[in-house]
Order: structure tokens, then sequence, then C-alpha cells
């Protein structure tokens, strides 16, 4: 079966003019996954049609004068939107294909959420903290490199007590924080075992919570706190609690500038202050979660979603 995704001067899915028009969306997303739920539960809400995509099932055929994307579960005509909600690991040929893949349905007439080039940046920590640092926001010390002697001696200059990340990931997973040179050592020589990427961040001694931006469309739809009470990770999939929190100007500011830097439309931004009350900008996440923000705030963000993506056809 043959998924063609049409290009903007096409009729098919034109003719509504009401202010909210019906859209046809494709979420990509893993089974079972509460975010492709909510996202249905808010099309049927809406009359549009949404479906979730494998991405592991996507390909494409290219011949002189045509291209498509195929599906194995689906043949849509008109696809407005396609959503990414996950990124499965890959080989590096299995995930620059990928984002080829969104990048060429960008060119023929989706829109994607969020863009290849935007997701290409915000998974890659490096990469969005030198954009971050290049756009004048303010960054933890950071480090990055790929042997073990390098980081021991980063550990030092860093002030000795350091968070360590992986280079792709998101929710807390895999981080530690190490302030003991022998601890370091091992840590830092088993990822360069496993051929990673050590990214060392300079630990920020904070007050046990951080401040999560969410953002669409240049516009800050809110605000959360996230608190934990026995670990320096802050993230609700690590058992944080989290609390409304109305974003203040300088974190509007920030966080409207975080996601221009990666170009993300749709984007979570995190927060932190220092115990001096110095504001830092941590990371920016182009998959973001809302659960726990629509649960503190009282926002349907996934309807919210597709509004934008309404006004994305309307414009057309």
């Amino acid at each position: 079966m043959i998924v063609r995704i049409v290009c903007r001067g096409e009729a098919a899915f034109r003719t509504r003019k009401d202010r909210s028009p019906r859209v046809n969306v494709v979420v990509l997303g893993n089974a079972g996954s509460w975010y492709v739920a909510d996202l249905e539960r808010a099309a049927r809400d809406r009359g549009d049609r949404c479906e979730r995509w494998e991405f592991t099932r996507l390909a494409t055929e290219v011949a002189t004068g045509s291209e498509s994307i195929r599906h194995e579960a689906s043949a849509l005509e008109g696809v407005d939107s396609v959503i990414v909600r996950t990124m499965p690991p890959g080989s590096l040929e299995q995930v620059v294909f990928r984002m080829n893949l969104l990048a060429r349905a960008e060119r023929l007439g989706a829109t994607v959420i969020n863009s290849a080039r935007a997701i290409e940046c915000a998974v890659d920590k490096h990469l969005t903290t030198a954009r971050l640092q290049e756009g004048g926001l303010p960054v933890p010390e950071t480090f990055v490199c790929e042997t073990a002697d390098d980081a021991l001696a980063a550990l030092e200059r860093l002030g000795g007590d350091v968070v360590v990340k992986p280079l792709f990931g998101a929710e807390g997973r895999g981080i530690v924080r190490v302030s003991d040179p022998d601890l370091g050592l091992r840590v830092f020589r088993a990822i360069e075992r496993t051929g990673g990427v050590l990214y060392l961040q300079r630990f920020v001694p904070h007050e046990g919570y951080d401040v999560r931006v969410l953002v669409l469309d240049g516009e800050v739809l809110g605000g959360m706190t996230r608190r934990s009470a026995s670990d320096f990770r802050t993230n609700v999939a690590r058992d944080a609690r989290a609390e409304p929190h109305e974003p203040t100007d300088v974190e509007r500011d920030f966080s409207l500038r975080a996601a221009a830097a990666t170009g993300a439309r749709f984007a979570g931004i995190d927060l932190l202050y220092d115990r001096d009350g110095r504001l830092y900008v941590i990371e920016v996440n182009g998959v973001p979660g809302w659960r726990a923000f629509g649960r503190v705030s009282g926002m349907d963000v996934a309807a919210r979603l597709l509004d934008a993506v309404a006004r994305d056809r309307a414009e057309w």
C-alpha cells in the first residue's frame, strides 16, 4: 500500500472554510502510548482523523516524476501533519533514513511536528547546548569528549562535581552524578568502551526543583515546577512531584529563545535556578510530554496541538 502525502497545491481536503478545519493526522508513536491515545481522543472530539504509524514500518518509493511514502498499516490520501512522538533506537543508517523520511514528508506537503532538523538538534544534547550558548542563553559549563582520560581531566576543571548524561536520552534515564575521581574513571571508561560520547556538565546546586515550560508556535502555553525530595533529577518519570507554575517574564523569554534556537515548534524547556537565584537553560525537549503538565494546568494540550495543525492547513 502506498501512502501519498499530497503537495500543497492540490485540492484534496481543502473545501472547509471554518476556523477549525477537519484535519488528517498521522502520529509516529509506540503502541500503547498515552500520548498517542490522547491525540486520538482529541481528534475524535474535533472530528479529525488520527492514525498511529510505526516508524520502523515506513518505506519510500522514488521514480521519475513521482515520490511516495509507504506504510504497511495504512494508505492515506492527503495527510495534513505528521506528529512525532517517538524516535526508536537504531543504527546510524536507520536514524539517518528516518530523518530523511521526515524531511521528505515536509517536502511532499505535510507539516511535521517537530521537523527533522529540529529533532536532530533537540535530541543531541551537545548541539542543543551549543545552540543555546550561541543564542546568548545561560547554560551550565559543559565538556564533551570521547575518551575517559579527557573526561577525567575535565572533571577537575568543572569543579569536581559533574552530571554525566547520555548524548541522546530523555526522562532522566542514564544520568549519573560524579564527584569522586575513582568512580568517575570507572563510569567514563564504561562509556568509552561502549562507543559512547562523554557529556559532562558542571553540577548546579539547586533547591530540589526545576521549571518546565511548554512552548507551541512561539507561544508559551504554561509552566510547571517539578520537585524531588530524594533525587537531584527532577523528572516526573522519576517520581518528582509536578506543581502548577506561572512562568515569569524571564522564564518566558528564555523558553521562547531556546525553542527558536533549536527550530522546534513544540518544545518543553527545562530551566533550573541555582541557590543564588541564577537561572540556567538545561535542556530543550523536541518530543515533549504533557501528561503531568495537563494534569496540573487543566489544559488540553493535544487539542492545542491539533489546532496548530488546523491553522497550518487553513493557511494553504
